[in-house]
């Protein structure tokens, strides 16, 4: 996976190869899907969610360029790999998964895997952040939105990095929004397919037909 799918394919960053050479991704997936834990193709994980291709995965990471011992905000932990991942890259992460029983068996697998200590998991609306504890240096979303939430921009500290897709229901672009003082800049990394975020500035339920 590390060699095939994400060396050959641009991901440079050492870090964010070592992380995911180093976290087992079959312990992320249904029992059933074991077999193609580490297949270049997002799979289902139950509750009409997903864990991501790990391709995409590895540059959503190397966009964020998360630092060592710093703190990241998560929207959308699911089956809690990308967590994993961030972890092993020396981070401590806030995880928002808005579906309890994802919440619960991913914070029981990043537990038994070592993680507890730089992993919490809360069930909330990810749409709204956690300004309690912000600012952030780092954000990232694994779940679409129609455009860059404002609560979340608003919670990015000076320097900060935040990763998300945008656009329509079927097809978005992987943003990358930078905070440089008062200003965001903003970035196109190209083409993405992700499930809605859904709650406060996500999908309303009408428009996703669910």
């Amino acid at each position: 996976m590390v060699r095939v799918q994400l060396r050959a394919r641009g991901i440079v960053d050492e870090r964010v190869l070592a992380a995911m050479g180093t976290v087992p991704r079959e312990r992320f997936v249904p029992a059933a899907s074991r077999d193609l834990a580490y297949a270049d193709q997002a799979l289902p994980i139950g509750d009409g969610q997903t864990i991501s291709q790990p391709w995409m995965v590895a540059f959503m990471t190397q966009l964020l360029d998360p630092l060592a011992g710093g703190r990241v905000l998560e929207i959308g932990t699911g089956s809690g790999y990308q967590a994993a991942v961030l972890a092993a890259m020396g981070c401590d992460v806030l995880g928002i998964e808005r579906l309890a029983d994802l919440a619960e068996t991913a914070r029981d697998r990043l537990d038994s895997l070592g993680y507890r200590n730089q992993v919490e998991i809360r069930v909330a609306d990810g749409g709204l952040g956690w300004p309690d504890e912000a600012p952030w240096s780092r954000i990232i979303v694994a779940a679409a939105a129609p455009a860059v939430p404002d609560a979340l921009a608003a919670q990015l500290g000076d320097g900060g990095r935040l990763v998300i897709p945008v656009g329509g229901r079927w097809e978005q672009d992987l943003m990358l929004v930078e905070r440089r003082g008062a200003a965001l800049a903003t970035t196109n990394h190209g083409p993405c397919v992700f499930v809605p975020l859904r709650g406060a500035n996500g999908w309303p339920e009408a428009r996703i037909g669910h």
